[in-house]
């Protein structure tokens, strides 16, 4: 049965040897005339531009040349593509999420100020610690003989020096800043 309706061929839309055309019709138009009035009546065709590239006349159409910008003809020119600006947008987007992290860091990072009574403390606190290593530093013998008593020495001077820098910034200005780290 595939055989046979394998061998059926497809319905043609040619006319068949047998078919004869419809014959008889003629039309009552003059052709004649209405071509000469739509040539007196028609607009002139306007000319191609064209160039010449040789003294002998060889001439070429202006359009297909390349000479002659067709691209500002079309509807989107001078539209910024969408993919420029949606990388535009995210790149300020970009832009103000990294503004917006450093201005979180820096209030992170923000300077605070003493109060009184946290500067009144810390300059008694570094008074005690003043007297303590004074204390030490009066244990001492007056005799520095070894290497490592004489380090010890240099050790306590240097701290009892930098104490009292400290103490002498604290008490010199009122108001003071710290840093929030």
């Amino acid at each position: 049965k595939k055989e046979q309706d394998s061998k059926k061929l497809p319905a043609l839309s040619v006319p068949r040897r047998t078919d004869h055309p419809v014959m008889g019709i003629q039309s009552k138009k003059n052709f004649i005339n209405t071509n000469a009035v739509a040539a007196i009546t028609g607009l002139p065709k306007k000319p191609q531009p064209i160039y010449v590239d040789r003294r002998q006349g060889d001439k070429y159409l202006l359009e297909t040349s390349g000479l002659v910008p067709k691209y500002i003809k079309k509807k989107d020119y001078g539209v910024t593509p969408k993919y420029v600006t949606r990388r535009n947008e995210e790149m300020k987007r970009a832009q103000k999420e990294y503004e917006a992290g450093i201005l979180e860091h820096l209030k992170k990072r923000a300077m605070k100020q003493l109060s009184d009574e946290e500067r009144t403390s810390l300059l008694q606190g570094l008074k005690k610690n003043w007297e303590e290593v004074y204390h030490e530093f009066q244990g001492l013998s007056v005799e520095i003989d070894t290497i490592p008593k004489k380090i010890y020495k240099e050790k306590l001077e240097s701290q009892m020096k930098q104490l009292e820098h400290d103490i002498e910034v604290i008490e010199k200005h009122k108001v003071i800043y710290i840093a929030n780290e």
